[in-house]
């Protein structure tokens, strides 16, 4: 695996590739890897020649209260990982890299941007979306992998890509669980024993909407009560939202159809996770 820090090495190196002929997936993280990350890399490596991984903990995402400075990070543990998953290149740039002196330009996907997660976390999309078209223009993939627990970013950042004519093909690969059903998370390190025995409330509400809808409920307004209810019958739980949306603007439902997105986000103690599941 070849370490790589600078955009215009990342750029020489993958067109060097191109010019051999192969393809070239992307996988961008903030790094401190799981299970669910490397789920990523082994379908980038399976959906193209060339496996990319960026490792960069993108400050322009993260609003002024939210958890920059104590985001986890391990570098070397994070590069041990890829290398036993065999990527080709780990780009992984410093925060000058990214943005050298007063950065100006950023990049947006309006409407979608300001729902759910984004209307108690203003900014952070426009973040997200700068920071994913700045390692598109670097790396220049020919597909790049994402998760679906993080629904509407991967939804926004497919519309980037339509909007734009960015000549990218985005894959949205399923969640990873752990196996008492918890969302893998880098955040998930946040939780204390007790915390994250309560944090099992966000898949256990999840799986009882499935239900209900399995048992022919598509009453939004009821499943997503019934969420709430239980949710908030875990003293340890506080939360963001819980909402039924439609996937093309995530406007909230009256009705569970196929392709509903049922999301919510939920703070455990201080630690604020989200989750998802697809109708």
């Amino acid at each position: 695996m070849i370490i790589i820090r600078q955009i215009d090495e990342m750029r020489r190196a993958v067109r060097r590739e191109k010019g051999q002929g192969r393809t070239v997936g992307l996988v961008p993280t903030m790094g401190y890897l799981h299970e669910g990350h490397l789920s990523l890399v082994r379908l980038a490596r399976r959906e193209a020649d060339v496996a990319v991984v960026s490792l960069f903990v993108n400050p322009i995402q993260f609003g002024p209260k939210e958890d920059l400075k104590s985001y986890p990070r391990d570098f070397e543990r994070d590069a041990a990982r890829l290398r036993i998953e065999q990527v080709d290149y780990l780009f992984a740039p410093a925060d000058k890299e990214m943005y050298p002196g007063e950065h100006r330009t950023f990049v947006e996907v309006r409407g979608l941007q300001d729902r759910l997660c984004g209307r108690t976390r203003p900014g952070h999309f426009q973040g997200v979306c700068t920071v994913v078209m700045k390692l598109f223009q670097a790396i220049e993939p020919d597909c790049a992998v994402f998760g679906r627990k993080d629904a509407q970013q991967a939804l926004i950042l497919q519309r980037m890509v339509a909007d734009l004519n960015i000549p990218v093909r985005m894959i949205v690969a399923p969640i990873i669980r752990e196996p008492d059903g918890l969302a893998m998370s880098s955040r998930n390190t946040y939780l204390d024993p007790a915390e994250r025995k309560a944090a099992l409330v966000l898949s256990r509400s999840l799986a009882e909407a499935r239900a209900a809808v399995d048992a022919g409920n598509r009453d939004a307004a009821e499943i997503v009560a019934a969420m709430r209810a239980a949710i908030e019958s875990e003293p340890l739980a506080r939360v963001d939202y819980i909402e039924a949306v439609d996937p093309a603007d995530l406007a909230p439902v009256a009705e569970l159809r196929e392709g509903t997105i049922v999301a919510l986000a939920v703070f455990i103690g201080r630690t604020r996770l989200i989750d998802n599941m697809l109708i």
